[in-house]
């Protein structure tokens, strides 16, 4: 165990002092008075975890967790305003100003025989034996404001070696817990790290207890890669053979080649690097992860030896929802990256005008459609480059006109319309599925023609298309 302890006696402990104080000046006050008060009433505690481990990076942590040798009773008894977290596992959530903290008993697990969570846990009273129960060395740190670091496990020299290295053996870290497998992937992806050998020899023996992951966890986890500065780690979860427990069908884009001029990278590389290319939202980075995923099913190749992908968009669409609600995700986001999808390549396809501009924008709206020129640049800059500045041509003419759409207010959708089904209503038309037809009619007369968006003139031309079409548009 390597405990630091201050002694101002020397220059190395006043150095030491001095680091101390660097580090404490960034943990928040009340995590450190926390500490305190629970010491005060003869107990140890310490920070914990991810927190120390973003305090040596230089990183912002987003939680500050305690550990103490103080039961779940005796932390309540000490602070006037806590509630229970996850009490059966020692952890009680303290509240400190406007503060909240997590505050868990020193502990080690029993059986875990879902190879998610322990059947049981003991607690005790050394922070070397809690250590050891924890995922990775960078991990399994612990820091005091007086005494500094508990690091038992070298995480400290894996941090400065960029290691993900398994406390003790991998193999039982990862049987234990099993979503520790896709914790490794991800903090590699996150941080930039190497996964040391040993943990990936323990990630080669685990990986099939994946199956008793459930699919939140296995996403939660897989779109923290995604939306990662790394997320062409996709391609580690390829070659360690995990794709097949997350996005299975991705495993068979590695084997489609793209013969074509404006294309240098088979279907998965291409993937992958308009994946890095792209904005690190979820909705972007999903889209981009499924857009050519179609192209899996829909490859033929002409007589010049052209690869040609003809409707992929829909098929990757189609394939998309069905992934995207097996990984549970909300239906906003699915939606949204259906639609991006489906007009990822359409300017490509079609002459870019306004009308064209405004068109899309009638189906996606405002919002998605500046996704959408993030999703074409990105996949752009994924293609052939000698043939890239058209294309970029391309999305800022389309982002032109929008701009001009926006500030002239040129409507695009029903509800800019001078009129509405009431209107329609009034001057006779009856109620039913013809309303919303003329109103479509409408719309699609002021796309072509904003400035016919008059409540008389459209009146006038529901109505004369009404009769036109025998009461039928």
């Amino acid at each position: 165990m390597n405990i630091l302890n201050v002694n101002t006696s020397t220059k190395e402990d006043r150095k030491r002092k001095k680091m101390y104080k660097d580090y404490n000046d960034k943990i928040p006050k009340e995590a450190i008075q926390i500490i305190q008060m629970i010491e005060a009433a003869g107990y140890e505690a310490y920070i914990v975890g991810g927190c120390v481990r973003d305090l040596l990076m230089n990183r912002q942590p987003h939680d500050w967790d305690i550990t103490t040798s103080a039961k779940p009773e005796e932390i309540k008894r000490i602070f006037k305003r806590t509630y229970d977290t996850g009490i059966e596992h020692g952890t009680v959530t303290v509240i400190l100003n406007t503060e909240h903290f997590e505050v868990t008993t020193y502990r080690i697990e029993g059986e875990y025989k879902d190879f998610r969570r322990p059947d049981k846990v003991s607690f005790v009273d050394d922070i070397t034996l809690d250590l050891s129960r924890r995922d990775f060395t960078m991990n399994a740190i612990a820091y005091h404001p007086d005494r500094g670091f508990v690091d038992p496990y070298e995480g400290q020299r894996d941090i400065k070696r960029q290691c993900i290295r398994s406390v003790r053996c991998a193999k039982e870290r990862f049987t234990e817990d099993a979503l520790r497998i896709l914790r490794a992937v991800r903090f590699s992806a996150q941080l930039g790290f190497q996964i040391e050998t040993e943990t990936l020899k323990g990630i080669e023996a685990c990986r099939a207890l994946l199956t008793h992951i459930s699919k939140e966890r296995i996403r939660d986890e897989f779109l923290k890669i995604c939306v990662s500065s790394r997320p062409g780690h996709i391609d580690l979860l390829y070659q360690l053979k995990l794709l097949e427990y997350i996005f299975p069908d991705f495993i068979k884009a590695y084997e489609v080649p793209q013969n074509h001029p404006h294309h240098t990278y088979n279907v998965a590389k291409h993937t992958l690097v308009a994946m890095e290319n792209s904005e690190p939202t979820v909705i972007v980075r999903l889209t981009m992860l499924l857009h050519d995923i179609g192209k899996v099913y829909t490859r033929t190749t002409d007589k010049h030896g052209i690869d040609h992908f003809y409707n992929h968009p829909k098929r990757s669409e189609q394939i998309a929802s069905e992934i995207l609600k097996d990984l549970r995700m909300d239906n906003h986001t699915i939606k949204a990256v259906c639609e991006l999808i489906r007009y990822h390549d359409y300017h490509i396809e079609h002459h870019i005008s306004k009308v064209y501009v405004k068109k899309v924008m009638m189906v996606i709206g405002e919002e998605l459609f500046d996704e959408l020129l993030k999703v074409q640049y990105a996949d752009a800059m994924a293609q052939n480059l000698e043939k890239l500045q058209p294309k970029l041509d391309a999305i800022e003419k389309q982002r032109n006109y929008k701009n001009e759409v926006i500030a002239n207010h040129e409507p695009y959708h029903k509800g800019m319309l001078a009129i509405t089904g009431s209107d329609l209503i009034e001057i006779g038309i009856p109620k039913g599925k013809i309303i919303g037809d003329l109103l479509e009619a409408a719309l699609q007369k002021v796309i072509h023609e904003p400035n016919f968006n008059q409540k008389a003139l459209l009146l006038t031309y529901c109505m004369e298309h009404y009769k036109v079409k025998g009461k039928q548009v």
